[in-house]
């Protein structure tokens, strides 16, 4: 993530709306929540552009660009600072109110979230009783599962039809990304990220027990990301750092020992076994226990039938 070191917008020109930046751009999007009626994050869908050549004034409310798709070389120029960098898919970048900006290469399709101001600062009051000043932080490039998902979530609105629950969905939504906004990209809060960081005991009880509670289907890294709130980007380092062992053999170890309980403690088919604990087929789970055991499934399942059988005499006890 590139963030420039001057947090002073400039204002110098009349600052851009919402509606105005309609007008002042050449292109148009192809989708957008401008008709819907919809408060809060207004969200414009629009196609990959080639060759741009494009300055403009300060925006009078945040923006958040989302790359859907694709590849494409990017020069980014605000706040005295000049980013040259190739955005692929998942990328994002943020541009805050107030900052004079350049944009000269390929613009990725794209999710244009523009956020209200107002929007911050009402989740900001929220937060009154910390005293909380607020500067969103000018970011030419990051990636955040956070972002994206409540991106994909506006952009799946868009695509149905109109109805009465749109407008607490998106309520909602907007809601959670000027949150965000506040909890990971404030001037005045610090970094998500620090290179010595490791997890705290909590935040290993909390992803522990998320896996435990999902053994049953594919956990992504996304997911286990956004259960400490820090970039997917991140989570894999940041975990091994914190356990030795990367998070994919960790949620393996899991299942494993869940696999190993349940064939111990009942009767269950290996093969519904395999399907509680998150393995697509008896095949896999047969290749992958007998890894960490040192066994298959069925031998591990015979012993424990001959050391249950073993200790049931014993459990009856003469009057």
């Amino acid at each position: 993530m590139t963030a420039c070191a001057d947090l002073q917008p400039p204002f110098r020109r009349k600052l851009l709306s919402i509606e105005d930046i309609l007008r002042a751009r050449p292109q148009q999007p192809v989708a957008t929540s401008r008709n819907r009626g919809w408060g809060g994050v207004t969200i414009d869908l629009h196609p990959r552009y080639l060759n741009c050549a494009e300055s403009y004034s300060g925006l009078d409310h945040h923006l958040i660009n989302y790359c859907l798709s694709g590849s494409g070389r990017l020069v980014q120029g605000r706040a005295g600072s000049v980013h040259d960098g190739v955005l692929t898919a998942g990328a994002a970048f943020i541009m805050p109110a107030g900052y004079d900006s350049t944009w000269e290469g390929d613009s990725n399709p794209s999710a244009r979230l523009r956020v209200p101001t107002a929007l911050v600062a009402a989740a900001a009051e929220q937060l009154s009783h910390r005293g909380i000043q607020v500067e969103i932080r000018n970011v030419f490039e990051m990636r955040d599962c956070v972002i994206e998902r409540l991106a994909l979530v506006l952009l799946a609105e868009l695509d149905m039809k109109p109805h009465a629950a749109q407008a607490l969905i998106v309520d909602t939504v907007s809601a959670a990304v000027a949150a965000h906004l506040l909890r990971s990209y404030n001037a005045f809060e610090a970094l998500e990220w620090r290179e010595d960081r490791s997890l705290g005991r909590r935040e290993l009880a909390r992803l522990t027990s998320f896996i435990e509670d999902n053994l049953d289907r594919t956990i992504s890294l996304g997911e286990l990301a956004a259960v400490v709130n820090v970039s997917r980007f991140h989570f894999s380092r940041l975990f091994k750092r914190s356990t030795g062992s990367t998070a994919i053999n960790f949620v393996e170890q899991r299942r494993i020992c869940r696999a190993q309980a349940l064939i111990a403690d009942t009767d269950l088919p290996l093969a519904e076994v395999a399907l509680m604990t998150g393995f697509s087929d008896q095949s896999h789970f047969t290749r992958r226990f007998h890894r960490h055991v040192g066994c298959t499934p069925a031998v591990f399942a015979r012993e424990q039938g001959r050391r249950r059988s073993a200790r049931r005499p014993g459990d009856i006890r003469p009057s």
